[in-house]
């Protein structure tokens, strides 16, 4: 009897950290998902807003579409003049992934100061 309590308990303790190690994979899988959505909604508004890309719908309003077609939400969205900094998220297992990007054409990346 004692055997079998201890290969229950072994059962049970492998089975929690095989779900914990496939939460943590699929978070991790998630946070990427959303970056990348980010950086392209990012770049999709910045786009627009430079007039790279023509455009009858604002510059937030083609970083929504790109962040849903990512699979993410639009949080925030903000343009000044040809940068573009936007915020996206999407749900797993009851929390919220969350990315935030910044695009600009190459002029104005340039001239931020940031290192390289």
């Amino acid at each position: 009897m004692a055997g079998t309590a201890a290969a229950l308990g072994a059962a049970t303790a492998a089975a929690a950290l095989a779900f914990g190690a496939a939460l943590l994979g699929g978070a991790a899988t998630v946070s990427q998902r959303v970056a990348g959505a980010a950086d392209a909604a990012a770049l999709a508004a910045a786009d627009v807003a430079s007039g790279a890309v023509p455009s009858a719908a604002d510059a937030c309003t083609v970083a929504a579409r790109v962040a849903r077609a990512a699979g993410a939400r639009l949080d925030d969205c903000a343009v000044d003049e040809q940068v573009a900094v936007v915020q996206v998220s999407a749900a797993y297992a009851g929390t919220h992934a969350v990315a935030r990007s910044r695009a600009a054409p190459p002029e104005s990346a340039a001239d931020d100061g940031s290192p390289r």
